[in-house]
């Protein structure tokens, strides 16, 4: 017997009448998501995957160019994808292989939780994990006033920045901080002139993540002359799971 489930694009997902055993993820913060609420049932993740260090499962390959065949080879019961991080072409080959895919859809931090909790609990048929519990009790009050304006560089040469609506700028004004991007930037990571990005009519500060770009110490501050900079974790900004317990309080120190 199978039951279906829609995911968070609304497509229907058949799995397993019981709970699910086998997942394979295509995604870094889905891949801790699933190792921290029922890791025995985590057999494949990309080579992205970093979280938790010590996860020894198969590697199949990246988030855009996935290996159909090992993925396939693992018979995974569930393939658990995102809307930004995957292809849509890699999602709809896989599904003509017969194999289910469940595509997650992240723009805010409500949406993060309640896409965790259609995961995990509803599709998977676990145990709702206490992080996630945690997780829904820190971020749910109301979005406070800004008292901080930043640029988010995500890339350097040519830079780009986080703009909005992304999971990032959400989760950053759930903290304060108003995230900012040059006039005329167009798309949710637009290229900018770091003239436009150092500038203190635009921000406070330049908030320099060491993910998807690895901005370090001597990587990224010594371009800005006229606003402030701060390293601050990628992984912590952009990640949707375990992260979210304790980010609200690492982000500020």
């Amino acid at each position: 017997m199978a039951r279906t489930l829609a995911d968070d694009l609304g497509h229907e997902v058949n799995l397993p009448e019981g709970p699910v055993a086998r997942v394979v993820s295509l995604v870094p913060s889905l891949t801790e998501a699933v190792a921290a609420t029922h890791r025995d049932a985590l057999v494949g993740a990309t080579d992205w995957c970093t979280h938790p260090a010590d996860l020894d499962v198969p590697r199949v390959r990246g988030t855009k160019n996935p290996d159909r065949r090992a993925i396939a080879d693992l018979t995974p019961d569930l393939v658990i994808a995102n809307k930004e991080e995957n292809r849509e072409l890699d999602v709809e080959r896989l599904r003509a292989d017969g194999i289910p895919v469940s595509v997650t859809d992240i723009e805010t931090v409500p949406q993060a939780l309640t896409s965790m909790r259609r995961l995990l609990v509803d599709a998977c048929g676990w145990p709702a994990p206490a992080w996630l519990d945690d997780a829904d009790r820190l971020w749910s009050g109301p979005v406070p006033k800004p008292h901080t304006r930043v640029v988010v560089p995500i890339w350097r040469d040519p830079w780009m920045v986080v703009a909005q609506p992304t999971f990032t700028a959400d989760l950053l004004a759930r903290l304060g901080y108003a995230v900012r991007a040059p006039s005329g930037a167009e798309g949710r990571y637009p290229h900018a002139d770091l003239a436009d990005l150092d500038d203190t009519a635009l921000a406070d500060v330049a908030l320099l993540p060491d993910e998807p770009y690895v901005f370090t110490a001597d990587d990224g501050p010594e371009a800005f002359s006229h606003i402030g900079t701060r390293l601050v974790s990628g992984r912590l900004i952009t990640w949707y799971g375990p992260s979210l317990v304790t980010a609200r309080d690492t982000i500020d120190r």
